[in-house]
């Protein structure tokens, strides 16, 4: 049993970035010393969503992947348009996987200690200290993946847009699917002339995760996203028979909203709450990744644990596009079908992964070019 109230770092919640955290210090030999303590109220045994990403080549969570695809297809109205991802691979994990996974690794790990309690606040001092239903605990520097207060009261002052969506993994009676190509955006079923597609990732001939995504400015009732993932799989896929196995929904701000600014000295957030979604996209898992890294490297060099998380340029373009899609949100639809048609794979998903050349920005700026992005341009700067 822990009886521990003194730990050297603390990781406020067990989600993705949480664990992408512990895993880091568990495999760099610099943090063995450490004593690092994990605190969430939830154990995770359920597989509350689906991550996907694009990587070259094999990665490190290759041992838990459920599906791979080196093949996309997109759908607008107008085209439909083949895409090859090679050098990278779309990869997708199971959340529960993953959980299970790490805490796997992290259980070997005695310098590693799992509190299973909710937190009720975290201190910010010189020693910070968070405050649980049970406990209070201390330690050097506190990793906080909680969501400011100021983010629901300050919100309307950012531009936001909210990625939400509701899936249905389906096995059909007969194949119907083709498991080495998954569906990255269709827009042949819309919500109106808002920004809504579907995503399809298909694991075998009879089983798929159908998704029915919305990029807008407000929320719909459960009963609208079913409707949608009804339509899609009876009129676009053309499956009858077929039962639902499990069923996913979500939430994620895509916000221009300061996260970043949360960090102090002794406590930085994590995650979503550090501003770690990127703005435009809502993609995480990658960029997750990466930013543990530079965490992991300038704890290592006594820097702050924030230091050079954020690429500026990359936060005004997500301004940009985010501008676009909030004010004219009818045009989603235009911009993917030019950013996927005019653009090479290896350019968007450079760009997309924040590691693009400026010419590549520019060829993706000039593909995007219209009445609305100059609109937007002008009103971010």
């Amino acid at each position: 049993m822990n009886n521990r109230e003194s730990y050297d770092y603390i990781i406020v919640g067990n989600g993705l970035a949480g664990l992408q955290l512990a895993l880091s210090f568990a495999q760099d030999p610099f943090f063995e010393e450490k004593q690092i303590a994990l605190i969430d109220k939830s154990t995770k045994q359920e597989n509350d969503k689906t991550w996907s990403f694009w990587e070259k080549g094999k990665g490190k969570w290759d041992n838990i992947i459920e599906k791979s695809w080196e093949e996309a297809m997109f759908y607008s109205s107008e085209k439909q348009i083949t895409l090859n991802l090679n050098p990278y691979t779309y990869k997708t994990i199971r959340a529960l996987d993953f959980y299970s996974e790490a805490k796997r690794i992290l259980s070997k790990k005695s310098n590693i200690h799992f509190i299973t309690d909710e937190v009720l606040l975290v201190e910010d001092s010189a020693k910070p200290i968070v405050k649980t239903t049970s406990n209070s605990y201390s330690a050097h520097h506190i990793f906080d993946s909680r969501i400011a207060e100021d983010y629901f009261s300050e919100l309307n002052n950012y531009t936001k847009v909210i990625q939400h969506f509701k899936g249905w993994i389906i096995e059909s009676k007969t194949p119907v699917f083709n498991p080495e190509q998954f569906t990255m955006m269709d827009y042949r079923l819309k919500d109106g002339e808002q920004t809504t597609f579907t995503y399809v990732l298909p694991f075998s001939k009879t089983k798929a995760l159908v998704e029915f995504t919305y990029f807008t400015p407000n929320l719909v009732d459960e009963e609208t996203y079913d409707k949608y993932i009804e339509e899609y799989i009876k009129s676009i896929l053309k499956i009858e028979n077929y039962r639902i196995v499990e069923t996913e929904s979500g939430k994620i701000p895509m916000t221009n909203f300061p996260f970043e600014n949360y960090s102090t000295k002794n406590i930085t957030k994590i995650g979503t709450a550090g501003g770690w979604v990127k703005g435009s996209t809502g993609y995480s898992f990658k960029h997750t990744e990466k930013k543990v890294e530079i965490i992991t490297e300038n704890l290592k060099q006594n820097k702050p644990a924030s230091t050079a998380l954020f690429k500026l340029k990359y936060k005004f373009y997500d301004k940009i596009f985010l501008k676009v899609l909030h004010d004219e949100n009818e045009k989603g639809e235009w911009l993917f079908e030019q950013f996927y048609d005019k653009n090479s794979i290896e350019t968007m998903f450079r760009f997309l992964d924040e590691e693009s050349s400026f010419l590549e920005e520019l060829k993706i700026m000039k593909s995007l070019f219209s009445s609305a992005f100059i609109k937007a341009f002008f009103k971010t700067l």
